[in-house]
């Protein structure tokens, strides 16, 4: 039987999430890959318990993250009931519904027929009586925004989630549902956009709307799918996924303009001692409202790769000068 770390607490920095009492590691893990039924089983054990070793206590989900769909969920709740279920009170547990997830009408988007069902499939999959954290996915264009944040209260009034939050929600939508939830009373402090030294638009008015509501931020994406690595420095590799073009991010036409710049990042980052990836955290943690990034990994030493980013949170104005003078030159 797995026994954690005792010392797993005395690296990590927790981080609260805007002006809630929750506290969330500046690394958090996300199971978007490699947790799937495609993965294998002992290497998924080995990344979450050895996240858990360090002082990464948030997992993130959603429902249709596999694949299959639904089977990291699956995977992940075997985990907790294996090796975790003894510390599931120090464990940041979260899950999403928005995306598609099964036929029919009812099986995506933001219904309350959907989300409800969305929640309690969730919680069987995970083995859980609640979730942390539950989060819409993405906007409904269709679903009035007042029956999505009445059934995210819902569910917090039943129990099934402690928190709630939104992702991929503009700033003027996050400020639309921020004012439903403080109207019922429900405990809305998170958002998660996708952000990045390349995707920078939570910069463009969200950033404001959070400090506004007092609420935090989980970035994904923060090392732009491997491009701010040193991954892509020398070219494109004939075994990464941008070669086989199978992914939208990450197509040939948006590495190779990005491989300039990410040398001179790199150049930067050298500097401070660090490694590219490194950097990009750090740069990404450097916004006040961002609580917390989320990352991926395939194998455990990747994930402690990434945790040395935080030996070097602190930017200089010199060094801030001159990452932006970088980035001015890239147009995504």
């Amino acid at each position: 039987m797995y026994q954690a770390n005792e010392k797993r607490y005395e690296h990590m920095e927790y981080r609260r999430v805007g002006k809630s009492g929750l506290k969330l590691p500046a690394v958090s893990l996300g199971l978007w890959h490699n947790f799937g039924d495609v993965d294998p089983m002992t290497n998924q054990k080995e990344i979450v318990l050895g996240a858990f070793d360090r002082g990464i206590t948030h997992f993130d989900l959603a429902n249709n993250y596999g694949p299959p769909y639904g089977s990291a969920e699956k995977n992940f709740g075997r985990i907790l009931k294996e090796e975790l279920s003894s510390y599931r009170d120090e464990l940041i547990v979260s899950s999403k519904a928005g995306f598609d997830m099964w036929d029919g009408p009812y099986g995506e988007w933001g219904s309350k027929k959907y989300l409800v069902a969305s929640c309690d499939q969730s919680l069987q999959r995970l083995g859980l009586d609640y979730v942390d954290i539950f989060y819409h996915h993405r906007p409904d264009p269709d679903t009035p925004l007042e029956e999505t944040a009445h059934t995210l209260d819902l569910l917090v009034r039943q129990g099934k989630a402690l928190y709630v939050g939104v992702s991929n929600y503009s700033a003027e939508q996050t400020k639309k549902i921020a004012a439903l939830f403080k109207k019922m009373g429900t405990p809305f402090i998170i958002h998660q956009p996708r952000y990045n030294m390349l995707d920078r638009w939570i910069e463009d008015g969200l950033t404001d709307v959070l400090a506004e509501e007092g609420m935090g931020a989980i970035v994904f994406s923060p090392l732009a799918q491997g491009i701010l690595t040193d991954r892509y420095l020398n070219g494109i590799p004939t075994d990464s996924r941008a070669a086989r073009s199978d992914s939208r991010f990450l197509s040939a036409e948006n590495v190779e303009p990005t491989i300039q710049l990410a040398t001179k990042l790199n150049t930067i980052a050298k500097e401070r001692y660090q490694t590219l990836a490194e950097m990009a955290l750090a740069w990404n943690l450097r916004q006040q409202t961002v609580a917390s990034v989320l990352i991926g990994a395939s194998r455990l030493s990747q994930l402690e790769d990434n945790l040395k980013a935080l030996d070097n949170l602190d930017f200089s104005g010199e060094e801030l000068k001159e990452i932006e003078a970088v980035l001015s030159e890239y147009v995504g």
